[in-house]
Order: C-alpha cells, then structure tokens, then sequence
C-alpha cells in the first residue's frame, strides 16, 4: 500500500489544501498535540475521495484505463501474479 500512498493520499491532501477546500476551520488541536479532523473536515475528504477514486487513468503495466479506486486492487493481483510465479518480477505502480 505504500507505493500508492504518494499518489492517492498526498496528492489528494495536498490538493484539498491547496485549493483551499480544507483550511484551519476543519481541524481541531488536542491538548496532547494531537491535530484532528472535525467533522465537516472528515466529510470534505471523504466527498473529494469518492469523486477522486471515480477517475480513470491508464495503468503503466496493464495499458489499460481504471479507476484510481481500483489501483490496490489491481496491485494486489500483479503481486499474486509474482508470488505465483506467473511474472518473474512484481511491477510496482510508478506514475509519472
């Protein structure tokens, strides 16, 4: 999940601030430093992702367009495909 990170969490944070759809209004500090989303926060990013992980984009390995939902879906099976010993090496997601 990690080689997904970059490309499905930070892009998509990094644009909800960006755009100024998530500001200083959407989160709470804890006493214990902890810094929170409230609830109107937690609901813009949870509306930004189910519209995000509708998109399409072609995948580098499969050329094919999917769904950015279904990007650890499809990584899971190419490293079933690995494991197996269907492919000789897992290709890992790279998007540039």
């Amino acid at each position: 999940m990690e080689e997904l990170r970059p490309y499905l969490v930070d892009r998509l944070t990094l644009s909800l601030i960006n755009t100024r759809q998530l500001d200083a209004k959407d989160f709470v500090i804890k006493e214990s430093g902890g810094v929170l989303l409230t609830d109107d926060g937690r609901k813009k990013v949870i509306d930004a992702w189910q519209t995000r992980k509708q998109q399409q984009i072609m995948h580098p390995y499969f050329q094919e367009r999917i769904a950015i939902g279904l990007l650890p879906y499809a990584q899971a099976m190419l490293l079933a495909r690995c494991i197996r010993g269907d492919i000789e090496a897992y290709p890992p997601f790279l998007i540039k």
